[in-house]
């Protein structure tokens, strides 16, 4: 019998993909589903990135690229990155990606190993501990507290690091709460990294264009004291609607840029070519269609908040990003992992258990609002008769 290593045998799931595949399988037997579980947007990436790619393609435009990524897309993501956090980073310095998790898995691998410590959010993207377990490194959660408006403490995440941490994973505005970093906690988390020169910091902000209320996304960037140390990782498939493209693009410390191009040569060669083309057309492009969908999601995150503390045993914060929220469930009996896999079985709605973001998600789901305002209405009354019915049955 073949035996990978045994390293394969620590890597986790995204969970959010199985419960999509089983949403289909019932679906498929003709069951009505909804799914306020997957996180990508429900609308089309808008006409002009698609006719980009197109004309990439006529215009023959599909072989290789550099391992980087096209000079062009390079150039106007730094000019984007100028334009939305007024710091100037040399194109030399942005690595194109195929989709958001390879600058994950890129960082994780670069730090990661036995004998080290690495920081990641919990509850937060799964694919955080995932990819730290992998390595053999101590993979060290970071409390994001209801409490907190799911946001993290900078004093308690500073009590965390060791001479051991070698990587802070920072994610905002986050997955799953919809949670976004207030500065004042950016601000002390930064003062306090100053003490552990050794630790890189992955800042996911792949969410930075979906704020409300006000709420201000700060860029780790935004800080030349720590700016030599921060790995940052964005992309197109959140804010453009092109979840499907597989493009994403990270910003690398000088020092680290080689090694990840190098990485780059020997897993993905390239990103494919037309898909950067189209990434130009996004970022250069008319902006009005992201807006009207922010917009929108906006609208969404209202009507499914009131919903949701309108449901028995149910209550929600107001997320101020992304397009999650995540209600707590501890009064209706149930836990949540259960109530989430009863739910879809039963009322025909899927949604993410809380711990399936790491332990500390017991007690809540992710509900997506990446759905039509009808479908969500439609979704969280099949909660409410399920809850009403079931709520007395602790699980």
């Amino acid at each position: 019998m073949v035996r990978p290593v045994a390293g394969f045998d620590r890597l986790g799931e995204e969970n959010a993909f199985a419960v999509l595949a089983r949403a289909a399988e019932l679906t498929a037997q003709g069951r009505d589903v909804i799914n306020l579980g997957i996180g990508q947007p429900d609308f089309r990436t808008p006409d002009h990135i698609v006719e980009a790619a197109v004309r990439a393609l006529r215009d023959g435009k599909h072989g290789y690229t550099d391992a980087t990524g096209i000079p062009e897309l390079r150039e106007a993501v730094a000019a984007h990155v100028a334009g939305s956090t007024g710091v100037t980073v040399p194109a030399d310095r942005v690595m194109i990606m195929p989709g958001g998790k390879v600058t994950m898995f890129a960082a994780i691998m670069m730090f990661g190993e036995p004998g080290v410590d690495i920081l990641y959010p919990d509850p937060g993207f799964p694919i955080y501990k995932s990819m730290i377990d992998f390595t053999g490194a101590r993979a060290i959660p970071v409390p994001i507290r209801e409490e907190n408006n799911f946001a993290f403490a900078a004093e308690e995440l500073l009590s965390l690091m060791t001479p051991n941490t070698r990587l802070v994973i920072l994610n905002s505005p986050a997955n799953p709460t919809g949670g976004v970093a207030p500065r004042g906690e950016i601000n002390r988390l930064v003062a306090g990294l100053l003490d552990h020169p050794y630790a890189a910091v992955l800042s996911d902000e792949i969410y930075d264009r979906m704020l409300y209320d006000g709420a201000e996304h700060i860029s780790l960037l935004s800080f030349p004291e720590i700016r030599n140390r921060v790995i940052l990782l964005n992309g197109w498939s959140k804010a453009y609607a092109m979840t499907g493209w597989r493009l994403g693009w990270s910003i690398w410390p000088t020092a680290l840029v080689d090694r990840v191009r190098r990485l780059a040569v020997n897993a993905w060669s390239c990103v494919n070519a037309p898909a950067q083309y189209a990434g130009i057309a996004a970022l250069e492009g008319p902006q009005d269609s992201m807006t009207r969908m922010v917009e929108e999601f906006d609208r969404r995150r209202q009507v499914t908040v009131d919903l949701l503390n309108g449901l028995p045993g149910v209550s929600c914060l107001l997320p101020r990003g992304a397009f999650y929220t995540f209600p707590n469930i501890s009064g209706t009996g149930w836990s949540a992992k259960p109530l989430a896999s009863a739910l879809l079985e039963r009322a025909g709605v899927a949604l993410i258990g809380g711990p399936d973001f790491g332990e500390l998600g017991e007690g809540y789901l992710r509900v997506s609002y990446a759905n039509s305002e009808e479908n969500i209405r439609q979704a969280l009354g099949r909660v409410s008769e399920f809850l009403t019915e079931h709520r007395a049955a602790a699980h």
